[in-house]
């Protein structure tokens, strides 16, 4: 069995082993190895693809040359002692390296908030602060939390090289999404709250489906119909064909334009690169707004089962935990246990196979849980030279349309008895003569 060396600075492991030019950085060594590889996974009969933060950070890089402004931590005014050490345990605990982010801290807040309002205010010093305190607290935290995701969506649109940034993303999804219509929908899956995945495909012309139906204001629906888009040929009635370019996605964590609204989530009509997100709120009887369901860390299983949150993580068991699936992994940290769990399912399964391709591997949570699942059904793309979107879009991701090109020209090379060998002695010849 092979083994990977977690100890290089790019790590190259495929076909349960690692290359002998791997670290050589030559791409036209290492994409004979690893594109048809990769355009093999991505035939699969069930696919996935799960992104994290590092998707949002590669292409605001792009965009701006800057990374954007992240889930680094924000000062609280009341429990700030508390919540900042619990929150760090808690980063502990999840291997993030004792660094708590605005998870972490809302999360901690959101049970002290709990525990307040369950507890007789007489059991409390007179200098404590009140659950109103605490709740306003969280909420100034959650607006400037949300005003930086809006300024990272603003960021991908208002700069010199914005559109190299969304043609290397549409480029991405669109290697995921144009596998063989007659094949199971790909299924996306992201932990962002930001929206860049929607707009690039909005631009490149790929469908979303997801959980939310209606137009005006799309509500979410706890119902699991497997939705899909066809199309009548021309002059062909009664046999509808699927459409191309389809796929479902599920934010696992929320989104910035999801709301709570009358007892019903809600999408509501929020630009993208939005300066605030309240003008476009639908307002309650007993606050200006309602409340962004954007999710923190479900550190415990129970947390995970608040609605939505438990039908989105029931939709990623269920479309990756079967036969023959395979999960490519982008930007992802392995940070989140309950995420993690459910690869690990699904790698028990002996065809399933898990792709992960990553810029750098964080606190080791990539490598620790490697470690703990078979590297047989392991494929590893790591380190700066890998994990690069833009030398893995231009190098490395298959390219659908070219390849369905390439094979119809090979068989129609064939049908006339001209082989590849005979087509490239061919051309030798032809060099050889011109010299």
């Amino acid at each position: 069995m092979g083994e990977i060396d977690w100890t290089k600075e790019n790590i190259l492991f495929i076909e349960n082993k690692t290359p002998e030019f791997a670290e050589s950085k030559d791409a036209t060594k290492l994409r004979p190895k690893i594109e048809p590889w990769l355009t093999a996974l991505f035939q699969s009969e069930h696919l996935s693809l799960l992104t994290g933060a590092g998707i949002t950070y590669a292409v605001h890089k792009i965009a701006t040359g800057n990374n954007p402004t992240g889930m680094s931590d924000l000062q609280f005014n009341v429990f700030a002692d508390v919540i900042k050490k619990r929150a760090q345990v808690s980063s502990e605990l999840a291997k993030r390296g004792g660094t708590p982010n605005i998870e972490d801290q809302l999360r901690v807040a959101n049970e002290i908030a709990c525990g307040l309002r369950h507890l007789d205010k007489n059991y409390l010093a007179a200098d404590t602060p009140t659950v109103d305190q605490l709740n306003a607290d969280i909420k100034r935290i959650m607006n400037v939390f949300i005003s930086n995701v809006l300024v990272c969506e603003k960021n991908l649109i208002s700069n010199e090289k914005s559109e190299s940034a969304i043609e290397y993303l549409m480029s991405f999804l669109v290697s995921f999404t144009s596998r063989s219509a007659t094949r199971e929908r790909l299924n996306i899956f992201t932990t962002n709250y930001d929206r860049y995945i929607e707009f690039a495909c909005d631009i490149a012309g790929i469908r979303l489906l997801d959980r939310f139906v209606g137009t005006l204001s799309p509500v979410f629906r706890a119902s699991r119909q497997d939705v899909d888009m066809h199309y009548n040929p021309p002059g062909i009635r009664g046999e509808p064909r699927y459409l191309e370019g389809v796929a479902h996605i599920s934010k696992l964590h929320g989104s910035l334009d999801w709301v709570y609204h009358n007892g019903y989530v809600r999408k509501i009509a929020l630009p993208f690169g939005a300066r605030k997100i309240k003008p476009y709120l639908p307002k309650t009887k007993t606050e200006d707004y309602c409340p962004v369901l954007i999710y923190p860390n479900a550190a415990k299983d129970r947390e995970t089962s608040e609605y939505p949150y438990v039908e989105l993580f029931r939709d990623f068991a269920a479309a990756v935990c079967r036969p023959n699936s395979t999960l490519i992994v982008y930007g992802y940290s392995f940070g989140d246990g309950h995420i993690n769990r459910v690869i690990k399912d699904m790698l028990t399964i002996p065809s399933a196979h898990l792709v992960i391709i990553a810029f750098k591997d964080d606190g080791q949570r990539i490598s620790n849980f490697a470690k703990k699942v078979r590297t047989s059904q392991l494929t590893v793309l790591m380190g700066s030279y890998f994990g690069d979107l833009q030398t893995l879009v231009d190098n490395y991701l298959p390219k659908p349309a070219i390849d369905r090109t390439t094979i119809k020209m090979a068989e129609l090379l064939k049908a006339r008895g001209i082989s590849n060998k005979d087509e490239k002695e061919g051309n030798d010849n032809d060099e050889g003569e011109a010299k």
